[in-house]
């Protein structure tokens, strides 16, 4: 069986790094982790081909070998989704799908022969039985939840790893908390299931004896779901894996309450993270009641997020405004918080209710819901009916992407994280990518671009003040062309 993997191509969006891989020669940001593992999954006997559509052309000689084609996507994939299954049908290939997207919205699609549904681990080897029985149902669905203990090592031996900024990992599933906007515990869970450290071992070993040498991202949905685990396994057993293997750096999503433990925070820091995403939301209280984010609530928020940033780990942050809550006061409140905290990478969108959120629940039984949520953070979009006047929403929303990208603020919020960053503990090799970028950017950003003056500044500030932290401002300066990019095409 001659069997095609295929990720829709992705949009150009926040975490797109469109535009900053412009400077490193790099493709896409990240593998399709998904589709590597579910490479794993299928027959050792069948012939596979990961056809990744960010980083390389689908060819017609690719359709015409094929049996079948097995698209996996993300929500924010979908029209790309949709015309990958045309091109299909038009081949006459038959089309397998999985992934979010399908999982939420497969009612929605034509042209597919077969969706398999939910956690691929439980729900693929029973259409590969009825398949090769010739009795192959149309939808393959479960609420039950994977044994995380069974996922084997994903097939990176099918990637092309130079063409990616990063690898992708992942260590657990599944999230303790109940944010009523966030799909993660309808599609994955409440309990947070997770692989064994021997698992983890295995795979990094697989990248790193494939030549991957950089970031490695950990894609749970957050990464201190089981503390205990953490720090009593992984965590030292990570410690122990880079002691021999030099040149590799973790960074991964969490919660706030990350900032309650020191010795949590040290061993991730002594493990080489350098950075995690954390939902911060809003610093509005109200606001974080009514959406279910508990975890956020009675804090310091800025306090908290110091204090991941001095035990040496840079906090990206996702924030949202258009809470039933939320008042005019709101976007100045967001832009306030965004500056003092130095969150160099902040988020912001507008409230969306992807399907099977309590969200979008409350929405249709209220008669606010109008369609799907996007997927796309920071495009300005909302399928609800916001109570506050969407036009002044939108305005609002508007005057905090232009803030806070602005050069002028974003190199202040840079220095501002530079001044509660600690010395890298560990330093990665420079590679060819690395070096391409630097002088791009020394031209891009240093003679032609609009931030030239701050960019200067900032490489000045940096080697006088905090000299081994130079190639983080360097390449923040450039994540910043991206993100300033990005924002202005839904600001205009």
């Amino acid at each position: 069986m001659n069997i095609l993997l295929l990720n829709p191509e992705f949009p150009d969006t926040f975490w797109s790094y469109k535009h900053a891989l412009s400077f490193t020669g790099k493709r896409a940001a990240f593998p399709p982790l998904g589709l590597a593992t579910i490479a794993a999954l299928l027959p050792a006997e069948w012939d596979i081909r990961i056809v990744d559509m960010n980083v390389t052309n689908l060819h017609t000689r690719d359709l015409e070998w094929a049996d079948y084609a097995f698209i996996g996507a993300m929500t924010v994939q979908r029209d790309a989704a949709r015309r990958l299954i045309s091109r299909c049908n038009a081949s006459d290939l038959p089309v397998v799908a999985g992934g979010p997207l399908f999982t939420m919205e497969h009612e929605s699609f034509d042209g597919v022969a077969h969706f398999v549904l939910n956690e691929a681990e439980i729900t693929l080897p029973r259409f590969l039985e009825d398949l090769a029985n010739e009795r192959a149902l149309p939808v393959y669905a479960s609420e039950d939840f994977a044994d995380m203990t069974q996922t084997p090592t994903p097939r990176w031996d099918k990637i092309s790893l130079k063409s990616y900024h990063a690898m992708s990992i992942q260590y657990s599933r599944g999230c303790p908390f109940n944010c009523d906007f966030c799909n993660i515990t309808s599609l994955l869970g409440h309990q947070v299931r997770i692989k064994r450290t021997a698992q983890i071992v295995a795979e990094l070993d697989a990248l790193y004896d494939s030549g991957w040498r950089g970031r490695m991202f950990f894609v749970d949905d957050n990464f201190i779901g089981n503390k205990r685990r953490l720090k009593n396994d992984l965590l030292p057993a990570l410690i122990e894996w880079r002691r021999t293997r030099k040149g590799v750096v973790f960074q991964t999503e969490a919660s706030i309450d990350l900032a309650d433990d020191e010795s949590l925070m040290t061993l991730m820091r002594d493990a080489g993270f350098d950075t995690v995403f954390i939902g911060i939301e809003t610093p509005d209280e109200a606001a974080l009641s009514e959406c279910g984010k508990k975890q956020n609530t009675h804090r310091d928020l800025v306090a908290d997020v110091h204090k991941i940033q001095r035990a040496g780990m840079q906090v990206q942050g996702g924030f949202i405004v258009g809470f039933d809550c939320d008042e005019a006061s709101v976007f100045q409140r967001q832009i306030d918080f965004i500056q003092k905290s130095g969150i160099v990478t902040a988020m912001v969108g507008l409230l969306q209710a992807p399907q099977g959120t309590r969200l979008y629940q409350r929405m249709a039984k209220l008669g606010r819901l109008r369609g799907n949520a996007s997927g796309d953070n920071v495009e300005g979009t909302t399928n609800i009916q916001p109570v506050m006047d969407f036009d002044r929403l939108h305005a609002g929303y508007t005057e905090i992407l232009h803030h806070i990208y602005t050069p002028r603020n974003y190199y202040r919020r840079i220095r501002t994280l530079l001044r509660e960053t600690p010395r890298p503990k560990f330093h990665r090799a420079c590679s060819s990518s690395d070096i391409k970028a630097v002088l791009r950017s020394l031209y891009r950003l240093g003679i032609l671009g609009k931030e030239r003056l701050h960019y200067w500044h900032l490489l000045a500030w940096t080697f006088a003040r905090r000299p081994s932290l130079l190639p983080l401002a360097i390449t923040l300066a450039i994540s910043g062309y991206h993100y300033r990019m990005v924002c202005e095409q839904h600001i205009r």
